[in-house]
């Protein structure tokens, strides 16, 4: 993961962004279900995984805590 990933998801609309929560979130129980079970995987994909997913939803508390502000300025 690097710096073009994070950039990239700036990009991506609200509900694109939710799209990809979903998906990170399913990819990490996966993993976590592989570690518990001891099956083969990749054990920085886990760290990798739970930073996207911070990323991801940092992006979106932004953007819908900036909407409200927005709403409540245009309200006053």
């Amino acid at each position: 993961m690097g710096i073009s990933q994070i950039t990239d998801s700036l990009l991506f609309s609200n509900n694109e962004i939710s799209n990809a929560i979903i998906k990170t979130e399913k990819e990490l129980f996966n993993l976590r279900f592989k570690k518990a079970t001891r099956q083969s995987f990749k054990s920085h994909e886990i760290k990798e995984k739970k930073r996207h997913l911070a990323h991801l939803k940092t992006i979106l508390a932004l953007r819908l805590k900036s909407k409200t502000k927005q709403f409540i300025n245009q309200t006053i």
